[in-house]
């Protein structure tokens, strides 16, 4: 009886420490799996990184346009302080930057080329300024769609300037949200109140 007791509490204890042993290597193959199945997730490929692309920039184009319809035309000379540019300046600054730098990303043969924008006197007005601005976000969209999303990583120009097409469309994309967001103050100072955030 005593022999039976004593064999069957080394049985439960053995088998403690079975399902111990089990429960621990559990643990440590979750540890290592669940970050190889979130690595997994993060992943994206070019054609997914491009429609991204596409998509933000079709926001920021919806954007751009709702802060033009926000300042009156009759503002749009408006300037915060003497020594910058006006609202018309900044936003047609904007869209000849949306074309030459995501020119060097996307390949495509620049639009307004010989055309100082922002000193036009004739650019400046209410519809001037929208037709360019628009134009410039249609050309970048319109690059990106053309350009092979297999093609980001690549060098776009010799230079001192080794950049990428992705980091250049980047920089676009960085550059126009700057100048919109300058002319927040604009728009403010003018007695409007500016567009919402557009994240998504």
């Amino acid at each position: 009886m005593i022999a039976c007791l004593f064999s069957a509490t080394i049985n439960s204890y053995n088998m403690k420490k079975i399902v111990y042993g089990i429960f621990v290597c559990l643990i440590f193959i979750s540890s290592i799996c669940v970050p190889f199945r979130i690595f997994a997730q993060a992943t994206i490929n070019a054609d997914e990184l491009k429609a991204q692309m596409i998509k933000d920039w079709e926001r920021a184009k919806a954007y751009t346009l709702s802060y033009l319809s926000t300042m009156p035309a009759d503002k749009y000379s408006f300037k915060a302080t003497d020594s910058i540019r006006s609202f018309a300046q900044q936003m047609l600054h904007l869209a000849q930057a949306n074309v030459n730098l995501s020119a060097n990303g996307t390949g495509e043969p620049r639009i307004f080329q010989g055309q100082n924008l922002e000193a036009s006197a004739s650019a400046q007005t209410h519809d001037s300024v929208v037709y360019y601005v628009t134009r410039s976000y249609d050309y970048v969209i319109d690059g990106i769609k053309r350009l092979d999303a297999a093609r980001l990583g690549e060098p776009s120009k010799p230079g001192p300037n080794q950049l990428n097409r992705l980091t250049w469309l980047n920089k676009t994309f960085e550059h126009q949200t700057h100048h919109r967001g300058q002319t927040t103050i604009y728009i403010r100072l003018a007695g409007y109140r500016p567009p919402n955030e557009r994240l998504f």
